[in-house]
């Protein structure tokens, strides 16, 4: 009787477990969806938030749980790590600390599946023997969530500058397919039981690991987004995966989410550089060492911020750019105090937004934001292109791809054919930048030898703080 009555209850407690992973779903897809405008995003954090909330506490309630203390413990700690690391990286490192918190899902995954499999060699772990499918599964998830944490760890290092070049030899995509066969190989023998030893378990993770470095080292930092986003929708599959070979509803519909939304984001961005999914990979693009595509002539034209400044002031349109210089500078809150300036005075100001622009989608919007840049004079490269022509000024801080001119032109440039900005196109071109160097990929930027452009050298917040004293003194 009492064994019945328990059963009944556990019955109980999981249908109030599959409801509340119901309501975890539907908190995540609404999130998840007011994530894709920049005036709805802080509320679809918070809704996917309240998702994983729910997700978190009923789990507690699930039968047969143990070792609550433990994971209190872990819950307490990665909390207090991430709210610190959230309060002290500053913006423009946001890129390294996505794809290492990304790492760090693709990590757990595979210390989930490491658990079974664990258990699977008999070195305890799952209290029951796993069938062929949830075995496959495991080493699947486990092979995908290890690559995810090794990539992502070199994607790291290669935005915190820890790894300053690409490693690139010859043969070396044949490497990576062997490493590859050689973990699919022992992944098989491992769910398969044929050699099932904690051994064999360890070597799988040893050599899944090894491939996400392997495929990552070559790759160069300007393609760097993307591989951020690609190893997101890898850490989201390989939750998923875990999730069958545990039963859990959240983990299924988390990683589906994740996996799904990783991929579109991934597909985007490629598309926008006008690039395959292969050839950012596998072509070793990204940080060509400042070569050149194609001869670039002409010569950079300097010009004061105070004759910029009366151009802009007594201007008609001003379209201003933003790139991974105005976040280095952390100049958003200044170029946003000129813009209220300009915009006083009558001149019509909008903000241009690449795809592409940073180094992490989103990058810039976030920037504008943080500074209380208001949504409807950004516009993105569809909305915006058109109306450069009409500009009077096109200001570019920081930028340097996404309006290089060779991209239309120049059938022999890495970037031919990617979407740019048509800032070449406004009346009077004026570029914010340090030095004279080439951009993040190496290629240097027709733009800036073009007779509408004028070159004003500086630090992005100093020339911006010197802009807006100029405007201000043209009356």
């Amino acid at each position: 009787m009492n064994d019945a009555a328990s059963f009944a209850g556990g019955i109980d407690a999981r249908s109030i477990i599959d409801a509340s992973y119901l309501v975890t779903a539907a908190l995540f897809i609404l999130g998840l969806k007011r994530m894709s405008s920049p005036v709805t995003a802080r509320s679809g954090i918070l809704w996917a938030g309240a998702g994983m909330l729910v997700a978190t506490l009923v789990t507690f309630a699930y039968p047969g749980l143990s070792n609550y203390e433990l994971i209190l413990a872990a819950i307490l700690v990665g909390g207090v790590i991430a709210w610190w690391s959230g309060k002290r990286v500053a913006m423009t490192d946001m890129p390294q600390m996505i794809a290492l918190y990304n790492g760090m899902g693709g990590g757990a995954a595979a210390a989930i599946a490491a658990v079974e499999l664990y258990g699977l060699a008999g070195a305890g772990g799952h209290s029951e023997p796993l069938s062929l499918a949830a075995s496959s599964l495991g080493v699947i998830g486990g092979i995908i969530g290890a690559v995810s944490f090794g990539g992502s760890l070199i994607a790291f290092g290669k935005l915190q500058d820890l790894i300053k070049r690409s490693f690139r030899f010859g043969g070396q995509q044949i490497l990576n397919l062997l490493i590859l066969v050689a973990a699919l190989v022992v992944g098989a023998l491992v769910a398969t039981g044929y050699s099932a030893t904690p051994a064999m378990v360890t070597a799988l993770f040893a050599i899944a690991l090894v491939l996400g470095f392997s495929m990552t080292l070559p790759i160069g930092g300007a393609d760097m987004p993307v591989v951020i986003s690609l190893y997101n929708a890898l850490t989201g599959l390989a939750v998923a995966f875990e999730g069958f070979v545990l039963g859990n509803a959240a983990m299924i519909i988390a990683g589906t989410v994740v996996g799904s939304a990783g991929t579109l984001l991934t597909q985007l961005m490629a598309k926008a550089m006008n690039r395959s999914l292969g050839n950012v990979l596998f072509s070793g693009f990204g940080d060509t060492g400042g070569a050149t595509s194609g001869a670039v002539t002409g010569s950079m034209k300097a010009i004061e911020a105070a004759d910029v400044g009366v151009m802009m002031a007594f201007g008609q349109k001003v379209i201003i750019v933003p790139g991974y210089g105005l976040a280095v500078a952390q100049a958003q809150h200044k170029i946003w105090e000129l813009a209220q300036l300009l915009v006083d005075r009558g001149v019509n100001v909008k903000f241009a937004i690449h795809p592409v622009a940073g180094r992490m989608p989103g990058h810039m919007n976030v920037l504008l934001a943080e500074a209380g840049v208001p949504y409807d004079i950004i516009s993105d490269l569809d909305e915006i292109n058109a109306e450069f022509e009409t500009a009077d000024v096109a200001l570019i801080i920081g930028a340097n791809d996404v309006v290089n001119p060779v991209a239309r032109t120049d059938k022999s440039s890495p970037i031919y054919g990617m979407p740019i900005l048509n800032a070449d196109k406004a009346k009077n071109v004026i570029v914010i930048k340090r030095g004279k160097g080439a951009g993040f990929s190496g290629i240097e930027n027709a733009l800036f030898y073009l007779d509408n452009t004028r070159m004003l050298y500086g630090d992005a917040q100093k020339a911006t703080a010197e802009l807006i004293t100029a405007v201000k003194a043209a009356g």
